[in-house]
């Protein structure tokens, strides 16, 4: 049976509730100087927060090397009553240094798989937290060398766990030469790959290739960075949905900065309940967004886990 791959074990897809698809509790990167995610009680309030407003689940996409601090993440699921599912992947080459990456070169597949199947830490010294998700990058309409690394890594790790894939879409760009590579080229089933950061993006034509290949698309946000097209992804979301692939549509908040978080002053994760369900409420009624957020995510990250 299909489970989603929790930081406290598995659980039925029906159990994550209210989903907040894409998201961040730790982050950290040398492009994001002083507004590092890592304050752990910062992350907790977070997610009492966004418990308040209904949440129920947070899949946050930070994967191996970027501060994900594993080993706190059960204690605050326990402790506010959230699900958290947790990401292994690699990002960007641009967020990690020679080392990291030279360390990696000849063992990245395995890497992932360990912490998909056994736990996310080094060899001998595993926090016992699996990841549940493969997150990996692509680059500004192009997929460079790394990121071609990373993704025929992912699609090994996925072959060998059937673990879904997560993909950066870099401002919202690249996604049919993305499905080109997983799909195509790597024979990761469409079903099991899920595209961030389209409102970034808002061409409707690559929107419906995409949800037409069978991939989950993910809109994310609110984000200072990118708040030029927050307003354009109601639109986006309506058109999908009357072209009938509401089941495709994953939603969620994208929190990168310690700024960006509601216990800061920021819209943080209850924004994506707050404001954004209300307002897409209004173009596609409330009972089809509770779906999107409650059903898709579970069909997005529920695997029959090989290992």
């Amino acid at each position: 049976m299909s489970r989603v791959r929790t930081v406290l074990g598995d659980v039925l897809p029906g159990q994550l509730g209210v989903c907040d698809a894409h998201d961040h509790l730790f982050l950290t990167s040398p492009r994001l100087p002083g507004q590092e995610l890592r304050d752990v009680s910062a992350a907790r309030a977070e997610l009492a927060a966004f418990r308040a407003v209904g949440g129920g689940s947070v899949v946050q996409w930070t994967p191996y090397g970027m501060g994900r601090r594993a080993a706190e993440l059960p204690g605050l699921s326990r402790e506010t009553g959230v699900h958290v599912v947790a990401a292994t992947g690699l990002h960007q080459a641009a967020h990690y240094d020679d080392a990291t990456l030279g360390g990696l070169r000849d063992r990245l597949a395995e890497v992932f798989v360990a912490e998909l199947t056994e736990g996310i830490g080094a060899s001998g010294d595993r926090a016992g937290v699996r990841a549940g998700l493969i997150k990996v990058a692509g680059g500004f309409h192009a997929l460079d060398a790394h990121a071609r690394w990373t993704m025929a890594a992912a699609a090994e790790a996925h072959h060998a766990t059937g673990a879904t894939v997560a993909v950066h879409l870099e401002l919202g760009t690249g996604a049919l030469d993305v499905l080109d590579l997983l799909c195509g080229e790597l024979g990761v089933p469409p079903h099991r790959v899920v595209l961030g950061h389209l409102n970034r993006s808002p061409d409707p034509v690559v929107h419906r290739l995409a949800a037409e290949s069978g991939a989950f698309l993910g809109f994310d946000g609110p984000s200072r960075a990118h708040h030029a097209t927050d307003w354009r992804m109601p639109d986006a979301v309506r058109r999908l949905a009357d072209a009938g692939f509401a089941d495709r549509l994953l939603l969620g908040g994208d929190t990168t900065t310690s700024a960006a978080r509601s216990v800061h002053g920021g819209p943080g994760m209850p924004y994506l309940l707050r404001r954004v369900r209300p307002r897409l409420a209004a173009e596609l009624g409330a009972e089809l967004v509770t779906r999107v957020l409650t059903e898709n995510p579970g069909r997005a990250f529920a695997v029959d886990w090989a290992c």
